[in-house]
C-alpha cells in the first residue's frame, strides 16, 4: 500500500484547522473573513444557518422541498449581496429577513395562482369528487355543481399538458410523490424533474385560469 503524501496530509490538516478557527468566530467576524476573500467563511455561514432556516421556511410555506429551494435561493442572494450588508446590523437578522421575504413571496404567488385551486381540490379529492351515488344528500345542489364543474375543468387542464409534463405533475400534485421518487419512476435526473414540474405548474395555471373565471 502506498503511503499518503505528506503534502496532502498537510493540506487536510491546514483545512481542518481553518474550519476550526472559523467555527470559533462570531457571525460578524466570519462575514469579514469572507469579504476579505476567504471563501471557506461562506461555507461556515451556510453550516450555521442551513438547518435553522429550513425549519423556519418550512413552517412558513408548508412544503419541505419548496422550502429547500427557497433556502438555496436565500444563500445565493446572501453570496451575491453580502458586500452590501450593513455590518452594524446582526447577520442573523439580515439572513432571516431574506428568507422570510422569499417565503412571503411564495405564499403571495400561491394566492394569485390558479394552481392553488388545484392543490386545494386535491386535498379533498375523494370527499369532494366521489361518485354521484355516494354524494352527501345534505350538500347544497349549487355546491355539488361547483365541485363537479371544477373537477371537470381540472381534468381538462391536466389532459392538455404535454405528456412529459403531465406525468411529473400528476405524480407530484395528485399522488404526493417526492422529487426523488418521481426521478426514480420516470428515469430522469432530479434537475429535470424539478424543471419539468415547474413548467407543468406554470402551464397548468395558464390553461385553467380562463376556464374558471
Amino acid at each position: 500500500m502506498g503511503q499518503t503524501s505528506p503534502i496532502l496530509t498537510g493540506q487536510r490538516t491546514t483545512s481542518q484547522e481553518q474550519n476550526k478557527r472559523l467555527a470559533e468566530l462570531d457571525d460578524s467576524q466570519v462575514v469579514r473573513r469572507f469579504l476579505a476573500g476567504e471563501e471557506k467563511a461562506f461555507a461556515e455561514l451556510v453550516h450555521r444557518y442551513d438547518k435553522r432556516l429550513q425549519n423556519f421556511v418550512y413552517r412558513t410555506v408548508g412544503d419541505r422541498e419548496r422550502a429547500e429551494d427557497l433556502i438555496q435561493e436565500t444563500f445565493v442572494r446572501v453570496y451575491r449581496h453580502l458586500h452590501r450588508f450593513d455590518q452594524s446590523r446582526k447577520f442573523s437578522t439580515w439572513i432571516y429577513t431574506i428568507a422570510g421575504n422569499l417565503a412571503k413571496n411564495e405564499l403571495r404567488n400561491r394566492s394569485r395562482n390558479p394552481l392553488v385551486l388545484f392543490q386545494a381540490l386535491v386535498k379533498n379529492w375523494e370527499a369532494d369528487f366521489r361518485p354521484l351515488e355516494w354524494e352527501d344528500p345534505t350538500t347544497r345542489p349549487d355546491d355539488l355543481y361547483r365541485k363537479r364543474f371544477l373537477r371537470q375543468k381540472v381534468n381538462e387542464a391536466v389532459a392538455m399538458l404535454p405528456e412529459h409534463h403531465r406525468v411529473v405533475f400528476v405524480l407530484r400534485e395528485l399522488h404526493g410523490k417526492t422529487y426523488e421518487e418521481i426521478a426514480e419512476i420516470t428515469g430522469c435526473n432530479l434537475g429535470t424533474v424539478k424543471s419539468r414540474l415547474n413548467r407543468a405548474r406554470n402551464k397548468f395555471a395558464r390553461i385553467i385560469a380562463p376556464m374558471i373565471e
